[in-house]
């Protein structure tokens, strides 16, 4: 895979037909970094899919990913977007400045952000099947995970053996 057509952010540190790597010093900006990297120093093409949905949520609510105040306890932009997707209000997340954007696309672009910050790697979409979900007018989409909020290592693993909705069904 050449690292060079297929992402952004650190994959360029890929070389040849590498598809993931492991190192001893971590680089990055927490909060745009994907757990795996963080804590284990292991670094994947998923690990940038991670850090593109963080940036996908910055944009969509206006905030930034870090320094989020939350009543109940302090959570960076997972945990509200999460939170407000789980209980059928993901519109809550969009800026004020994004109004005049249909409210399909903005629902379309925090479904796409929450499947890119999914704990487990595999679990993450590529970067090709991203581009075709947000340019898809009819792409029927998987229902994210509960994301990790750094706040412990709990890696919350669901039963991927149920059927789950492919679409968003809050209407």
């Amino acid at each position: 895979m050449n690292s060079k057509i297929s992402d952004f952010g650190l994959a360029r540190i890929f070389e040849g037909d590498q598809t993931e790597v492991n190192t001893k010093r971590v680089v990055g900006t927490y909060g745009y970094m994907s757990l795996e990297y963080v804590i284990d120093g292991h670094f994947s093409m998923k690990s940038d899919i991670f850090s593109f949905g963080v940036m996908v949520l910055e944009i969509v609510s206006g905030k930034k990913s870090r320094g989020i105040e939350h009543p109940d306890h302090e959570l960076n932009l997972l945990g509200p977007a999460w939170k407000l997707w789980n209980e059928c209000r993901p519109m809550e997340l969009m800026d004020t400045l994004m109004e005049n954007v249909p409210a399909s696309g903005m629902l379309k672009c925090i479904h796409v952000g929450l499947l890119c910050v999914q704990n487990r790697p595999e679990d993450r979409p590529s970067i090709s099947s991203v581009l075709f979900m947000l340019d898809s007018k009819n792409a029927s989409l998987p229902q994210p995970k509960q994301p990790e909020f750094y706040t412990e290592r709990s890696f919350i693993d669901t039963d991927s053996s149920l059927p789950q909705p492919n679409y968003f069904s809050c209407q």
